[in-house]
C-alpha cells in the first residue's frame, strides 16, 4: 500500500523569523540559547506550529542549528539592506535543494496544504523553515524584515507599522530602554 504524503499548511513566512530568534541578545558577550538540545528543537517547533516531530539525533541537531544561523545572516543582511555573503547564498540554495519540492496539494483540515513525502520528522520541520525563509526574502514584505535598533538585542522582526519606521523589537522592553536612555544621557548633559 503506498504511504500517503504528509500535508503541511502554508508556511508562515515569519516562522523562520521565530526560528532565528531562537537565539536572542545576540549583541552580547554570551546570546541566550533557547534550543541548548535536541529536545528544545522538537519541543520548539510544536510550540510554533502545534506539529509533533520527534527529538533528532545529536548530528541533525547541529546541522538544525547551523542552518538557523545562516538564515539569521540572511535576514540580518536584509535588515541592513546588505547583500548576505556568496557562501550563506548558495549555502541556502544547497538545502532548498534538498528539501522536498512542494509540487502537489492536498485537501487537509478543510481546505488546502502542501503534499510532500517525507515522514513527519525533522527533515519536513526544516522544508517548512526553508520555504518560509525563502517566501519572506522573497516576497512582498522582506522590505518589512528589521534588526531591533538596541545594540545588545538585535532582535529580528517583520515591522507592522503603517509608516513602517519601528526600531525596536518592542517598544515596553528595548524601546523604553533606549529612551530612558537618552532622558538620563540629557540630563547628565544639563548638569554640567
Amino acid at each position: 500500500m503506498p504511504r500517503q504524503p504528509a500535508t503541511l499548511a502554508a508556511p508562515r513566512d515569519d516562522l523562520s523569523l521565530a526560528f532565528v530568534n531562537t537565539r536572542y541578545w545576540r549583541g552580547r558577550a554570551m546570546p541566550s540559547e533557547t534550543l541548548a538540545a535536541p529536545a528544545n528543537l522538537a519541543a520548539w517547533w510544536h510550540g510554533e506550529t502545534g506539529q509533533h516531530i520527534a527529538v533528532p539525533d545529536a548530528e541533525t541537531f547541529n546541522a538544525a542549528l547551523d542552518l538557523r544561523e545562516c538564515l539569521h545572516r540572511h535576514f540580518a543582511a536584509r535588515a541592513q539592506q546588505r547583500i548576505p555573503a556568496s557562501g550563506d547564498v548558495t549555502a541556502l540554495n544547497k538545502a532548498l535543494a534538498e528539501a522536498p519540492a512542494r509540487r502537489i496539494l492536498a485537501l487537509a483540515d478543510g481546505g488546502l496544504a502542501w503534499a510532500v513525502e517525507t515522514p513527519a520528522a525533522w527533515a519536513t520541520a526544516r522544508a517548512t523553515l526553508l520555504w518560509s525563509a525563502a517566501d519572506l526574502l522573497t516576497g512582498p514584505r522582506r522590505g518589512r524584515v528589521r534588526e531591533c535598533d538596541n545594540p545588545e538585542c538585535r532582535y529580528l522582526f517583520l515591522d507592522a507599522s503603517k509608516a513602517g519606521t519601528r526600531r525596536w523589537c518592542d517598544m515596553s522592553s528595548c524601546g523604553n530602554r533606549a529612551k530612558a536612555h537618552r532622558h538620563y544621557r540629557k540630563r547628565q548633559a544639563e548638569l554640567k
